[in-house]
């Protein structure tokens, strides 16, 4: 392309500090050095650790920064070295890095990487320890490695997933987090069995896609719990099968599954990042066998309490990030999935705006009624 090379000029939205209004404003990208990839986003979703983030709760949290990490978007070029993608390619970023040759990525028990991580976690490039992203000359901070709430960004190499150049990338976006990580915590990190009784804690995106890979996997119960009952309705969509509101209950929300479910559930599942209700959530789980596992993300500093006779009694406690999938490898099969319409997508879709709308973007999200919102990029 003829910006190869070149500083490029583009929109993005920037955090100027926490919980200030992102503000809309032209920043220069520089060029892809070793190792690295500048794409030009087209779509980006919106997704409640970009807000986390940006309410300054998040100890990693670096301000000025440019958000967004759920995206999808074309090659504009590459640096030197980089064999696997190439300019014109369809990509989507992924904050999970995965580059084969560190020990977490050889070890064969887990999707993280610690390649990059150095650099991602305190917002910069690992090649030279310096952001890619400048307005006037004042460095703006990366986030997750992909900063995608910018019309261009630049990210390392293995933290790119080149995907079916045929999928409607407005879509398909949502794959570089959310959609995953539900659907991931019931195929690879819980291995929910047919006939399986499941629990759902937080009925958002990312709970849906736990129920929907629950109803995959051929769970006979999905047990959908939120304390606001209008979600009801949709999540039946996506398998839930009963629905309870700890609102209407007096006794712990995990006596009363318990008592719904002659003694717990197989697998629970946290989807919102709320210690207390993490707790709940391993509570219900049948004794001897249940398992529950965190996804949500709590805030920094918070800490989990059980009893240890919990454990003690055959009750297991995991955790999963991006659903245990490796993204450069399983990212491509889950837009592969989604194109042969064997996993929902388009369902989570409930709104969709411009980047010069994000602010009111996030006012939806926080709204309740909205569970993912999608912004074009070059409206």
């Amino acid at each position: 392309m003829a910006t190869q090379g070149q500083v490029i000029t583009c929109t993005a939205a920037v955090a100027w500090e926490a919980n200030k209004p992102l503000s809309i404003e032209d920043v220069q990208v520089a060029p892809p050095q070793a190792g690295e990839v500048r794409i030009k986003i087209l779509f980006t979703a919106l997704c409640h650790t970009d807000a986390y983030t940006w309410s300054g709760k998040d100890p990693e949290g670096l301000f000025p920064c440019i958000l967004g990490h759920e995206a999808a978007g074309i090659v504009e070029s590459v640096g030197e070295g980089v064999t696997e993608v190439q300019p014109g390619d369809h990509v989507i970023p992924c904050y999970q890095a995965e580059c084969r040759e560190c020990k977490f990525c050889k070890s064969g028990k887990t999707n993280l990487c610690g390649k990059v991580r150095a650099a991602t976690g305190v917002g910069i490039m690992m090649n030279d320890r310096k952001s890619r992203f400048s307005i006037n000359g004042k460095p703006i901070y990366h986030f997750m490695g992909t900063s995608t709430f910018s019309q261009y960004t630049v990210v390392h190499d293995v933290s790119v997933a080149k995907i079916d150049p045929l999928a409607p990338l407005e879509k398909v976006c949502l794959l570089g987090c959310g959609v995953p990580t539900g659907l991931g915590a019931v195929w690879n990190t819980a291995k929910v069995e047919p006939g399986s009784i499941v629990a759902v804690f937080g009925l958002g995106t990312v709970g849906l896609a736990v129920a929907e890979g629950a109803k995959t996997a051929g769970a006979s119960r999905i047990i959908g719990v939120d304390i606001d009952s209008k979600k009801f309705d949709t999540a039946k969509n996506f398998g839930v099968t009963e629905f309870v509101n700890p609102k209407d209950h007096e006794k712990p929300i995990q006596q009363v599954i318990i008592d719904l479910t002659d003694g717990g559930v197989d697998y629970s599942f946290e989807c919102i990042g709320n210690v207390s209700v993490m707790r709940a959530a391993l509570e219900c789980c049948h004794k001897g066998w249940g398992t529950s596992v965190i996804v949500g993300v709590a805030a920094s500093g918070q800490e989990i309490s059980t009893r240890p006779f919990q454990l003690v009694t055959g009750r297991v406690w995991k955790g999963t990030a991006f659903g245990g999938f490796k993204s450069r490898s399983q990212v491509p099969w889950l837009v592969d999935k989604y194109m042969k319409k064997e996993i929902k997508v388009d369902e989570y879709i409930t709104h969709t705006l411009t980047l010069e709308d994000i602010n009111e973007a996030f006012d939806l999200m926080h709204e309740g009624g909205c569970l993912r919102c999608v912004l074009a990029m070059h409206a």
